[in-house]
């Protein structure tokens, strides 16, 4: 990471860098005052948080313009929390990012008809207000976090679009979700909560940082072809020309009336794109057999059958490489999608994977799907490890 080497002596720090507070009162104004009494720092000027949708989001959105008067909010509704606890349900965590170390600019953004030179337009403005700060150049000092309504069809084509403007910019994001109800997912930004909506945060800091992502699905070689799909509503009604319900249930091995969350979650399904498989996974199955999923499908595109390796080893390493590079960690901000906290509670993994969260402080949310540099997949933990500044002789490195 090419860090900024500024002209002049920093300011104290206050550590921790980004300060993390939770709550599971169920009361919208018990919830934020508890989060704002944990987050009163002075130099704590933007905010960003995970809700469940279990809340009120009208009582939920008035209280957080009340509790942080004049500080920056941002969040979206989840799948679950990951707290300084581990993993949690109906919940909400928040985090407050120090000015000293970090400049969050955040836009939302309508998702019906989204343009490369509203993308443009979008990323110059986030850039030029983060220098305005500032605390380090944008080139090489920033990343991109994408909040993005999780049951729009329009996710994949506002991605790409996205990072073809942001060139360079590392990015990454999750996809709202609702406690797995398939209703209406979330995200907030300027005072309410929004469908249909992305919000884009650009985040420009001191600290060393490496965006990644991580999986744990290994192929099983059978190739299944989407012969008959609406990619509008992400909808597969035909795979190798039979009802898709029925040819998924034999893959699987299961009868047609098994078929839920927990299956899909132990036997995903993959697109192979260069050398790497990126999950597509199941969201329902309808009456007539047709299949729902979380990522775009379309017709002709082939589908292999996979089957999840060891979900806590893979964390593991992933986040022992990264220290390797970065050092202690500040913070782990990850996005990781709700199939795998079912997959974890499935084959008693939350204890352990709780306590490597809690070694590593990684802390987010549980998703309906993960976004990794204009790429959008399921099954997968994505997210940025942030580290601690580096100073020589009471300067920046």
């Amino acid at each position: 990471m090419n860090m900024f080497e500024g002209a002049g002596r920093l300011p104290a720090l206050q550590y921790p860098l980004v300060e993390v507070a939770s709550s599971t009162q169920a009361d919208a104004a018990l919830a934020v005052a508890e989060l704002a009494a944990a987050l009163a720092r002075a130099d704590l000027e933007c905010v960003l948080f995970f809700c469940s949708a279990s809340y009120e989001l009208p009582a939920l959105a008035a209280q957080m313009e009340r509790q942080f008067v004049g500080r920056k909010v941002v969040g979206c509704t989840t799948c679950g929390e990951i707290t300084e606890h581990g993993y949690s349900r109906n919940s909400i965590l928040a985090l407050g990012f120090s000015k000293h170390a970090f400049t969050l600019e955040s836009q939302r953004v309508a998702l019906d008809n989204f343009s490369l030179n509203q993308a443009q337009s979008l990323v110059s403005g986030l850039v030029s207000r983060c220098n305005q700060r500032a605390i380090a150049p944008v080139a090489g000092n920033s990343f991109v976090l994408t909040l993005i309504d999780g049951l729009s069809p329009k996710e994949e084509l506002f991605l790409a679009i996205l990072n073809a403007a942001l060139g360079k910019i590392p990015h990454f994001g999750g996809s709202a979700g609702d406690d797995v109800n398939l209703g209406f997912t979330h995200v907030y930004c300027d005072g309410s909560f929004h469908s249909d909506s992305a919000v884009v945060v650009m985040i420009n800091t001191l600290c060393p940082f490496e965006v990644f992502t991580t999986h744990h699905i290994q192929s099983l070689e059978q190739k299944l072809v989407v012969t008959l799909a609406d990619s509008d509503k992400r909808r597969v009604y035909e795979l190798n020309a039979e009802p898709a319900a029925l040819v998924y249930a034999r893959e699987a091995g299961l009868p047609l009336e098994q078929l839920q969350p927990e299956v899909y979650a132990l036997h995903p399904l993959a697109v192979l794109i260069g050398a790497d498989y990126y999950v597509r996974s199941i969201q329902k199955v309808n009456e007539d057999l047709s299949l729902d999923f979380y990522c775009a499908v379309d017709c002709g595109i082939v589908l292999t059958a996979m089957e999840p390796g060891d979900l806590l080893a893979s964390v593991e390493a992933k986040l022992e490489s990264l220290k390797t590079r970065l050092g202690e960690p500040e913070l782990v901000l990850g996005c990781d999608c709700f199939l795998r906290e079912l997959e974890s509670d499935k084959r008693d993994l939350k204890a352990s994977l709780n306590a490597l969260f809690k070694r590593f402080r990684l802390v987010g949310f549980n998703t309906y799907g993960e976004q990794l540099n204009g790429v959008h997949m399921n099954q997968t933990l994505t997210g940025v490890m942030i580290g601690r500044p580096r100073f020589k002789g009471g300067q920046h490195e």
